[in-house]
């Protein structure tokens, strides 16, 4: 393993944010992660297990404790069964399912990020989520200190969430495995309606994997979601709110906030998301309380090609970012009575 001291860890982030970490480990092995997590554990010293970075929001301090950077590779292919080290690119393995002639993941192109970050945040995109193809996450339970295999319905997956997620502390991820579909070289059944009319077919429809990958890809990029050291529209975290999902009460006293900001006839998006509840768009809120694409002042601002996107400009500081996410946030929940939550994790801050 690869050790360092007084380690910057703002490289290993897509928003190039945050202070050094006491101690940064490199592991490339799922014996080696799970030999620096023991150490860790046993000693008592807080522990932050770092993969793509491409969720992270660390604070201008950094990290006082063991960083765990996880550079797992494996990618293994049996009949149409996937599985992936944690520490996998996760675009690269999205590409090389979608050569092998593979769907169920090809609307997932372009995501930044490692493939054990994938089940831990129910990473989804244009009609997909990984939850629907995942069928085993292996894990190390730093409670009890075992090696664990969990079957898709042990993980609690939900909207951006997971059994993971609920308990960061407990599970390391070492390996996924998915169950993918052979359709003859076509996609999963195209769900997200503008994918749909990006390619020219209706909801529902199957069109050629490579065909569903790049146009998910050019879609992405338009909206500075795809990763380019020289767009600083790609410097962030994506998506930097969940879109809210709201009981009917909830969605009632919503509405009537939008009809008495933007007229009688304005309608907020709305989608079922089961049990009664309704989910909205946190890009639309954004939008409609005032914040543009491009907002801000500062280092830190809305993306110029996409209002859900914060970004780092260049010399922006973790308090830039968040002073701007407070200020969206109170905004939205002024405007329309609607609480935006982050998806991205932070670490040694909040908002």
């Amino acid at each position: 393993m690869q050790e360092l001291h007084d380690a910057p860890l703002a490289p290993l982030t897509t928003f190039r944010l945050g202070g050094p970490a006491t101690r940064l480990v490199t592991a490339t092995t799922d014996a080696e992660v799970i030999t620096a997590v023991r150490a860790a554990d046993d000693s008592g010293t807080p522990l932050l297990v770092i993969g793509g970075g491409s969720n992270l929001v660390i604070g201008d301090k950094g990290f006082d404790g063991t960083a765990l950077r996880i550079a797992t590779t494996g990618f293994e292919l049996r009949g149409t069964t996937l599985e992936l080290a944690a520490g996998e690119v996760w675009t690269d393995a999205v590409a090389r399912t979608v050569e092998a002639g593979l769907a169920g993941i090809e609307c997932l192109a372009g995501i930044p990020g490692s493939a054990g970050a994938t089940p831990i945040q129910n990473v989804g995109a244009y009609g997909q989520e990984v939850s629907a193809t995942v069928t085993e996450v292996v894990a190390y339970d730093r409670r009890t200190g075992a090696t664990v295999t969990l079957a898709n319905e042990d993980c609690a997956f939900s909207y951006r969430h997971s059994r993971f997620k609920a308990d960061p502390e407990r599970y390391v991820v070492l390996r996924v495995r998915f169950g993918l579909e052979d359709a003859g070289g076509l996609s999963a059944p195209v769900r997200y309606a503008e994918a749909a009319r990006a390619l020219g077919v209706e909801p529902g429809d199957r069109v050629p994997l490579a065909d569903a990958r790049e146009t998910v890809l050019k879609l992405r990029a338009s909206k500075g979601m795809v990763l380019d050291p020289e767009d600083h529209d790609t410097w962030s975290a994506g998506s930097f709110f969940t879109n809210p999902i709201l009981t009917d009460q909830q969605f009632a006293a919503f509405h009537a906030r939008v009809r008495e900001r933007l007229g009688d006839a304005a309608e907020p998006p709305a989608y079922p998301a089961g049990d009664g509840r309704t989910k909205t768009s946190a890009a639309w809120l954004i939008d409609k309380a005032g914040f543009a694409k491009g907002y801000g002042s500062g280092a830190a601002r809305i993306s110029t090609k996409h209002t859900l996107a914060l970004t780092n400009r260049g010399g922006a500081t973790t308090e830039d970012l968040l002073g701007l996410a407070r200020e969206v946030v109170a905004g939205v929940r002024e405007a329309f009575g609607v609480t935006l939550v982050n998806e991205p994790v932070t670490v040694g801050v909040s908002l």
